[in-house]
């Protein structure tokens, strides 16, 4: 069964930007399904935004972004 964008729900979503990276928090549910959480980063290259493996985070990623982890946990029930 190929994906299908109009099942994916976003329950939660918010995107924090740095200096030339921003970090994107969401939580969605396919299909009804179960929420999971999903975290990715971009990168700014050449003047538009490309996806990038989130990989390492920095302290002061970090310290921004948990907080945006517990709000997204309390969307999760």
């Amino acid at each position: 069964m190929p994906y299908e964008p109009d099942l994916d729900k976003k329950v939660f979503y918010e995107t924090k930007e740095f200096e030339n990276t921003r970090i994107t928090i969401g939580v969605f549910s396919y299909n009804d399904g179960e929420k999971k959480l999903q975290l990715t980063r971009e990168n700014m290259v050449q003047d538009e935004w490309r996806f990038s493996k989130l990989g390492r985070m920095t302290k002061e990623e970090i310290e921004i972004v948990l907080p945006l982890i517990q709000t997204a946990l309390g969307h999760m029930k």
